[in-house]
């Protein structure tokens, strides 16, 4: 029986499922057709003020494009008024213009017929005149007793000697006064170039002695049968003299480099005091070292002092190799310093590139870093290394043109050359040996005694000037002038002399008469 009553309840409860689930399934149907409805009208009213909206809009725009459409033909009908005026005022313009050139189309035709007429009588009386002329020339001829080509060459004569006069005067003034005003204003910026720059000089030479402490390192610096010396001046490349003088050994050598590695490599032997050709070699060694090392900060202590940037290392270094270079005394270094700041101020003062001018200015003597190991004038090394180098041509043609060896090519060159030789000219610059001296001034009387009528001659003040003595019967106050110049010219190109040589020629007239 208990079976019959689970069967019962589980087909009741089955019923029960069967009538929740459709009766749930019928409110949900219900649910969902509400809904439906209600998003049904919501959609229509939407796309009715959606038509509404969009019909509005369309208004709007074609008002719009109707209201633009009007403007952009009020304004093109302006336009095109404006458009015609201008050619309305254009065209009177061309007619009234082609009024005139009408107008003036006859004026010159009728001066052409009136030109015509008078060229034609022009001729006839051309005609008359060169009759009239032959018939003159016949008459002069007769009475004066020459031809027309002897009148002619006597008066060419004549003019010729006037003339000759005038242009010697003429030269004479010119030259004053372009000397006055070049004078003045050369010496303005080279007094102000040299205020502002000074640079102290000392006179070095060939030679380099080492003090030691006695005269019993001598032995010890030569060393059994000589073998130290000679290590000393094989490894080094230059001579050690040895003599009676006390306490010093001389080092003598053409090249300075080599001269400063023997004086540092000698002065290290001293003090360390074992001295054998090993020991001379490890010595040898380092100084060369530490002479590379000093070379190197000369060339970027000259760089900075100057002020300039972006040299190639290896001219830096030749640069530095010039600390030890000597020309004359004057070290070759501190000189091409010089130079460079001479060049930098006077550009500054002519308006010109003053980094370019000091460039040029530093590295103008270049060439003598290489000149004791290499053929050829230290100009030609110059220039080559600045070429190498991929220095501008400016400053290759300052290296080229600073001795006058070539023409110069820019103003800097120009400075460059002044400055050289205002750095080398000044006192206590350079010295000079006394052949050298005696034979400038021997070569300046040849120069001058060698021209007709120089009576005698006198080279002055250490060959910076000269004075021509001529004889006033041969030589006139017009030629006087022109043998002035012809002698600074023979001068110029035959002689090499530092800062400038001034020409004097003195013509004097005595008359002596006594009373009795």
């Amino acid at each position: 029986m208990d079976w019959i009553f689970y069967l019962v309840a589980a087909v009741l409860l089955v019923a029960c499922s069967i009538g929740a689930f459709l009766y749930g399934t019928a409110r949900q149907k219900k649910i969902y057709n509400e809904k439906v409805g209600s998003a049904e009208v919501k959609a229509r009213e939407i796309m009715d003020e959606a038509l509404r909206t969009a019909e509005s809009t369309k208004r709007e725009a074609l008002l719009e494009v109707k209201e633009e459409s009007l403007r952009s033909k009020n304004e093109l009908d302006r336009e095109i008024r404006e458009r015609r005026n201008e050619i309305s005022r254009t065209e009177k313009r061309i007619a009234n213009k082609e009024e005139a050139l009408d107008r003036k189309t006859e004026t010159l035709e009728k001066r052409e017929n009136s030109l015509s007429s008078k060229e034609e009588g022009l001729k006839k009386k051309y005609a008359e005149l060169d009759e009239k002329h032959s018939q003159i020339t016949k008459e002069l001829e007769r009475v004066s007793e020459m031809t027309s080509e002897q009148a002619k060459e006597h008066l060419l004569k004549a003019v010729e000697d006037d003339v000759k006069k005038d242009a010697a005067k003429l030269v004479r003034d010119l030259e004053q006064r372009a000397k006055e005003e070049a004078a003045k204003k050369a010496q303005e910026y080279v007094v102000t170039a040299i205020q502002r720059c000074a640079a102290d000089h000392v006179a070095e030479s060939t030679i380099t002695v080492v003090q030691i402490p006695s005269d019993e390192m001598k032995g010890r610096i030569i060393g059994r049968e000589g073998r130290n010396i000679r290590a000393l001046e094989t490894l080094t490349g230059v001579e050690l003299i040895i003599d009676d003088t006390p306490d010093a050994v001389v080092l003598s050598a053409f090249d300075p480099v080599r001269r400063e590695i023997a004086r540092v490599a000698l002065e290290k032997l001293v003090v360390d005091g074992r001295i054998h050709p090993a020991r001379i070699e490890e010595m040898v060694e380092k100084a060369r070292r530490e002479v590379d090392v000093k070379i190197r900060e000369e060339g970027d202590k000259a760089l900075q002092e100057v002020g300039i940037h972006g040299i190639h290392p290896e001219l830096v270094k030749l640069l530095g190799r010039m600390y030890f270079r000597t020309s004359y005394g004057q070290n070759a270094l501190k000189h091409s310093i010089e130079v460079a700041h001479l060049s930098g101020l006077m550009a500054a003062e002519l308006g010109l590139d003053v980094r370019m001018a000091k460039r040029a200015g530093l590295l103008h003597d270049i060439g003598k870093a290489v000149d004791h190991e290499m053929e050829g004038s230290h100009v030609q090394l110059g220039a080559e290394l600045c070429k190498k180098y991929k220095e501008s041509q400016i400053v290759v043609n300052a290296v080229e043109s600073h001795h006058g060896d070539t023409e110069p090519t820019s103003m800097i060159a120009c400075i460059v050359q002044a400055a050289d030789t205002i750095s080398a000219a000044r006192p206590g610059a350079r010295r000079e040996t006394i052949e050298t001296y005696i034979n400038r001034l021997k070569q300046l009387e040849e120069i001058t005694n060698s021209y007709a009528g120089v009576e005698k001659s006198y080279a002055v003040q250490a060959g910076r000037e000269v004075r021509v003595m001529v004889i006033p019967e041969k030589v006139s106050d017009a030629d006087m002038i022109l043998m002035a110049r012809n002698i600074s010219k023979q001068i110029e190109d035959e002689m090499q002399y530092p800062g400038q040589i001034k020409v004097n020629v003195i013509r004097e007239s005595r008359v002596t008469d006594y009373a009795k």
